[in-house]
């Protein structure tokens, strides 16, 4: 059956299903023209430590560790993690090195593991939308949960491309394949859009979609890289605009608090692969979480560790970055904004 010209096809049955197939995209299938960043990008040149208890005692030797003896401070109490050069296990005891000559026990933190999502290089830019499914879901026959499911189970961080849309009540409807439906809020979704936005000036660029939690890397009118990210939780936006990275750091402390009381302390050692664009805000890797996809941030815009590492070698200082979003929720006022 011909298909090199859809509109010459029978307007009815199998020869009309394929011919609408063609002409959406579906049909022959077509991978997206992209690849998974390597995965030795993941590899971070730190190892870290999650606190897992208020006040961890700080001391000046192995030996005071060991024995518990004189702390030189305390760690305090928050969100905190440290990174560690060494390891000592001595008679059972386990004491960790996080600078020079400080140490803590290891009875009140936990190493962690950390992520190894990764992104999306393209070779070119693809025709369709595509995104990342965030949930375990199935798909559906047709448009709306009242429609039946089908026996397709899609997964946390896999990709598919999007071939139509329609709208039934609130939210809409994304066909991923024939006969297969998934709603809006099971997958972030990347429209590339290789027309610079208004205001950027050079030939690459970084866009952010802070509804879909998404981001694209653009060079030379193609779409080079994609992937989700993690921005600012709501009260701890971030700022939508059009920016320019001005510093560059392989690895940068982060801490801060915003009640009054400093309950919501955070302290985060050796942040990997920072980009500063806007004031304090950034792009870097974050090592403490898996929830790339969903905001989770107090305003900086959080990637994996491959993701951040890739974009660390790609932009430059003066490299632009366009942040927005198209619902309209996330505020634009300057006065919402301190320094990040």
């Amino acid at each position: 059956m011909q298909l090199r010209h859809p509109g010459l096809c029978d307007s009815i049955g199998p020869a009309s299903q394929l011919a609408d197939f063609a002409r959406r995209g579906i049909y022959p299938d077509q991978p997206l023209p992209a690849v998974p960043l390597d995965a030795g990008l993941t590899y971070i040149p730190f190892q870290y430590l999650k606190v897992d208890r208020t006040d961890v005692q700080v001391f000046s030797s192995l030996e005071k560790a060991l024995r518990g003896s004189n702390p030189s401070r305390s760690l305090g109490t928050g969100y905190i993690f440290v990174s560690y050069t060494d390891r000592y296990d001595v008679e059972g005891k386990v004491v960790y090195q996080i600078g020079p000559g400080e140490f803590i026990r290891g009875d009140h933190v936990s190493r962690i593991s950390t992520p190894t999502y990764r992104g999306m290089l393209f070779s070119m830019t693809p025709k369709n939308a595509f995104g990342w499914i965030m949930t375990t879901v199935n798909s559906y026959v047709a448009p709306g949960y009242n429609q039946p499911m089908t026996k397709n189970v899609y997964y946390r961080y896999q990709i598919v491309q999007i071939y139509d849309v329609d709208k039934v009540g609130d939210f809409e409807w994304y066909m991923v394949g024939p006969g297969e439906w998934i709603e809006q809020r099971q997958v972030a979704v990347v429209q590339p859009d290789i027309e610079k936005p208004e205001g950027i000036q050079g030939d690459k660029w970084i866009s952010i979609n802070l509804y879909e939690q998404t981001i694209a890397a653009y060079e030379e009118g193609e779409l080079v890289f994609a992937s989700l990210v993690s921005s600012g939780l709501h009260g701890w936006w971030t700022r939508p605009g059009v920016f320019q990275v001005y510093k560059k750091l392989v690895a940068d402390g982060m801490q801060g608090a915003f009640e009054a009381d400093h309950s919501d302390f955070y302290y985060l050692e050796d942040v990997p692969w920072v980009l500063y664009y806007d004031e304090d805000r950034a792009l870097h890797g974050a090592y403490w979480h898996n929830n790339f996809g969903w905001q989770q941030s107090h305003g900086c815009v959080n990637l994996s560790p491959a993701d951040a590492k890739w974009l660390f070698e790609w932009a430059e200082e003066g490299t632009w970055v366009y942040v927005w979003d198209p619902s309209g929720e996330t505020p634009t006022d300057p006065e919402t904004y301190n320094i990040g």
